[in-house]
């Protein structure tokens, strides 16, 4: 590696954040620890990779990719577990965490985990922040006018639509009109390509350990 990495490891346990911190030193990373979002944040990173807690009581790695996202900080967020229930890591991996560790970490998962991310960071980056801005457009929507674009990702037409939502087809014109108005698209193709962006049917699949 010709130069280190920076891990920021975000953990409230003072004995994990030192193990994880003498981990990261091992494999040749520079490492910087906080005991909360509120200490990461008081200077926001800039580069490198963020290791998240994601225990009750500890953190919370979706916080942190909010807080991030919030602040214009597209930076990989991995989170981190004690004892990771499924939930925990689809709601951390839909969020936009780009892995996930169990806690203790173990060096040589925690080394691939970091040259995996270190190749696409700036790949990420990009993605990261197309799906956070497809996400605000779409919440932007009506429920209804939600449904009218989640049937029209599916291929229906609008006499289709209506049938779905038993409603008339004029209807479906107005809410789709709206729809496509909100989200500044000018021809359904780009309304189904922000809902794809906005990864809504859920993340990647993930080997946690």
């Amino acid at each position: 590696m010709d130069q280190r990495l920076t891990l920021h490891i975000v953990d409230g346990s003072c004995s994990s954040r030192a193990e994880q911190d003498r981990m990261g030193f091992e494999l040749g990373h520079h490492c910087e620890i906080y005991s909360d979002l509120a200490e990461l944040m008081a200077i926001p990173p800039s580069r490198g990779i963020v290791l998240a807690r994601d225990d009750e009581g500890a953190g919370c790695a979706s916080d942190v990719l909010r807080v991030l996202a919030d602040a214009g900080i597209w930076i990989p967020v991995v989170g981190t577990s004690l004892q990771p229930r499924p939930g925990q890591v689809v709601a951390a991996i839909k969020a936009g965490a780009l892995d996930y560790l169990r806690l203790p970490l173990r060096e040589e998962r925690l080394g691939e985990t970091v040259a995996r991310i270190e190749r696409e960071a700036e790949a990420y980056g990009h993605a990261r922040r197309k799906m956070v801005e497809a996400r605000n457009r779409i919440a932007a929507l009506s429920p209804r006018e939600r449904e009218v674009l989640d049937w029209l990702a599916e291929g229906r037409s609008n006499k289709m639509i209506a049938r779905e939502l038993h409603i008339s087809p004029r209807t479906v014109e107005i809410h789709r009109a709206n729809m496509m108005n909100k989200l500044g698209a000018h021809h359904a193709a780009e309304a189904v390509r922000l809902r794809i962006e906005a990864h809504l049917d859920g993340g990647q699949k993930i080997r946690v350990g």
